[in-house]
């Protein structure tokens, strides 16, 4: 049941006109990213060229511009050289679809089997760094599961220390059409989310969306409070937060990663959300966040309107880099 109406990353139930419509997205919000390095990878591999080690060393390199990263890039060229190898490919044009099976496998490494149950309320604590968009990816979950899985949400407005951040959540909660949960500037985190706690249950609410504060700067206290409002939750919901979502900014490259990995052990990400993949003439994060952070991307943000979010589906995003 948890699965049908939620989903895990590629696991996630879509009608065909859904499926259809979200490749749509993705592959929109990748234009930049094919007209980029990808596009250069593509050429690369388009001909009935002999693949020679000068192929792989400008596909690493070309990898590296791409925010892939050095780690993850060292391991799609030499498992894609070992294919080759194996296989007796002779010509770029062949190699390319090993190479598309080893990105897709990069993904299809951190999928996680769904739960078996659905909790009430499912709790879903967003984290990440200012301006990596959270509110608006909080917004445009809310809008997902309201129109999409019929379900009544809440939100919590628990990043009280950014300046405008509550009335800002409470303005996009207006546009998706649910009700908001907050205290004001300057309040405490953890009460918020206790309240929030407390009106979920008590208006029956399915799902309760929780914002956080990401001044990565004041990297320590922030931690701390992110671990008191774990525990607030975990205290009044035991096995809550069910889902830990980790909000990354693609066109911060592999500072975005450094950032990321701030958040794995006091945040506890269970998955991971990449927005603001329309706005990058990169897109290799994606395979760095997989790879690096080995948590499993969980949406795509493909654009600025509350219903430009898609589910990651590998094959879906491979493929659209290389279209």
């Amino acid at each position: 049941m948890f699965k049908r109406l939620f989903g895990r990353g590629q696991d996630a139930p879509r009608t065909e006109e859904e499926a259809a419509r979200e490749e749509q997205q993705v592959n929109q919000s990748l234009e930049k990213s094919r007209q980029g390095i990808f596009g250069r990878i593509s050429q690369m591999f388009a001909t009935d060229d002999p693949v020679t080690e000068e192929l792989w060393d400008e596909l690493e390199e070309a990898l590296i511009q791409g925010d892939v990263g050095l780690e993850t890039t060292l391991y799609l060229v030499n498992r894609t050289k070992d294919r080759v190898n194996r296989y007796g490919t002779k010509k770029a044009n062949e190699a390319r679809d090993m190479l598309k099976a080893e990105m897709v496998r990069v993904f299809q490494d951190q999928v996680r089997p769904p739960a078996t149950q659905i909790p009430k309320p499912f709790v879903v604590l967003v984290v990440g760094v200012n301006g990596a968009g959270k509110t608006t990816l909080i917004a445009k979950l809310a809008h997902r599961y309201k129109e999409r899985f019929g379900k009544r949400v809440l939100l919590a407005a628990g990043d009280t220390f950014r300046a405008a951040a509550t009335e800002q959540l409470e303005a996009w909660a207006e546009r998706a059409g649910v009700p908001c949960v907050s205290l004001g500037q300057g309040a405490d985190s953890a009460a918020v989310v206790y309240k929030a706690i407390d009106a979920a249950m008590e208006q029956d609410s399915e799902v309760l969306i929780i914002d956080t504060a990401g001044r990565l700067q004041a990297k320590y206290n922030l931690m701390r409070e992110l671990e008191k409002v774990r525990n607030i939750i975990a205290r009044k919901l035991p096995d809550a937060p069910h889902e830990t979502l980790l909000v990354i900014d693609a066109t911060t490259g592999q500072n975005g990663v450094l950032q990321a990995k701030a958040f794995l052990q006091s945040a506890g990400v269970t998955d991971v959300a990449v927005t603001k993949m329309d706005g990058t003439a990169k897109g290799g994060i994606a395979f760095a966040v997989a790879q690096d952070i080995e948590r499993p991307i969980r949406y795509l943000g493909t654009g600025e309107k509350i219903g430009d979010l898609a589910m990651f589906d590998a094959q879906t995003f491979v493929d659209g880099l290389f279209r």
